[in-house]
């Protein structure tokens, strides 16, 4: 059985003690619970935070009433082919403009993981952070990109009313992918596989419907060819698909 290589690069956050939540969200804790220490049979612990905590996936319906909530998009979207790009923002507050992409193929990737410069730790809530232009969306949209990654905490400005990145990706087609910890990568193309926390709509004990806006997710980083590879290398042969089936000898 194939192995993943040792290339592996984790680009989630550590969710440390003290993790930083987004202003006016519920605190990130993870309290302890039982312990084989005061004689439980085991070690527990219980977690308490908010969908959009450290690294996370941006669910449409988060921004967009009528759209999809995460359990109805397809995990295949945030497994695939990415480019990892450094960028700088200008402007106040500062955003990622198409200059951005000065030099790059017209064809994509079809995702896009933006590197602002963020540090790999926040010990608080990074209130100054770049942010993206719609214009930019549009742009990468153009060129083929169906996911947009950033290493800030999102894609608009912290103090935005209208959102105008986000109904730009929604108006694109364009998932969302935001917190990353993209401090040590260096720019190029790698496979990403990023799986969000398998959050499903449903209703409470209450009776009162949950819709999921969104989910934090584990994401890592393998070198380009690796996934295309791993599902090669799985393939069974024509003369064991005849075995399996009966037919072979």
């Amino acid at each position: 059985m194939p192995t993943l290589p040792a290339a592996l690069q984790d680009i989630s956050r550590a969710l440390t003690p003290g993790h930083p939540s987004w202003p006016g969200d519920p605190e990130f804790v993870l309290h302890p619970r039982a312990r084989m220490a005061a004689g439980d049979s085991v070690n527990t612990g219980e977690l308490v935070l908010s969908t959009h905590t450290g690294t996370h996936v941006d669910a449409p319906w988060h921004y967009a009433d009528a759209a999809e909530k995460l359990d109805a998009v397809p995990l295949s979207h945030y497994v695939g082919r990415c480019l990892v790009i450094r960028v700088q923002g200008s402007g106040e507050p500062a955003r990622v403009g198409v200059d951005a992409l000065a030099g790059l193929l017209d064809q994509l990737p079809s995702r896009v993981l933006l590197h602002t410069g963020q540090p790999a730790h926040w010990a608080t809530f990074p209130e100054d952070f770049t942010a993206l232009h719609p214009d930019l969306i549009a742009e990468l949209a153009r060129r083929g990109v169906t996911l947009i990654g950033t290493d800030s905490p999102s894609v608009d400005p912290l103090t935005s009313k209208t959102l105008a990145a986000h109904a730009a990706c929604f108006a694109a087609g364009i998932l969302i992918l935001e917190g990353l910890n993209l401090s040590s990568v260096q720019d190029g193309e790698y496979d990403l596989m990023c799986l969000p926390m398998p959050l499903a709509s449903g209703t409470d004990a209450a009776g009162n419907y949950i819709g999921v806006d969104g989910a934090p997710a584990r994401a890592v980083l393998l070198p380009a060819g690796t996934l295309a590879a791993l599902e090669s290398a799985q393939m069974p042969t024509e003369k064991e698909v005849e075995a399996l089936s009966g037919l072979g000898e």
